[in-house]
């Protein structure tokens, strides 16, 4: 499942010479992970409310390849890159237009919050709607 995630750069996003500063990358990439969870029917809120289901991040990625500026329109296509059983990939790239601006990942792992944090198995249904339509991992 490939989703899509769009935003307009905000001032407050950029340092004094209008280029977007760095870490907003990374904020970015973890808010289209939620929109990604949302798209294939399974909203992160839902998840952690009904069943205290949460993604802790493990490690997160991002190369950089042009400078977003304020005002400019932005699409991060997310999916997902790599299932394993209770860990995975998803694959960011961010867009203006048809330009690549950069490209990322967050690796994350399937956590039960009902008491100790402890990762579990992905569940097969959410699996199957993950591994639709998946992008191949850019190497």
């Amino acid at each position: 499942m490939i989703a899509e995630y769009s935003f307009q750069v905000r001032w407050g996003d950029t340092d004094a010479a209008g280029i977007v500063f760095y870490p907003n990358f990374y904020k970015w990439m973890d808010e289209a992970t939620h929109e990604y969870f949302t798209a294939i029917g399974f909203p992160s809120s839902k998840l952690y409310a009904d069943e205290k289901i949460g993604m802790p991040l493990l490690e997160a990625n991002c190369k950089f390849k042009a400078p977003l500026l304020f005002e400019d329109s932005v699409v991060v296509k997310s999916t997902a890159a790599d299932l394993q059983n209770k860990v995975f990939k998803l694959q960011h790239t961010f867009f203006r237009g048809d330009q690549v601006i950069a490209e990322g990942y967050e690796l994350r792992a399937w956590t039960s919050f009902k008491s100790k944090p402890k990762a579990q198995p992905i569940p097969d249904e959410i699996r199957v709607k993950m591994l639709q339509g998946t992008l191949p991992l850019k190497g």
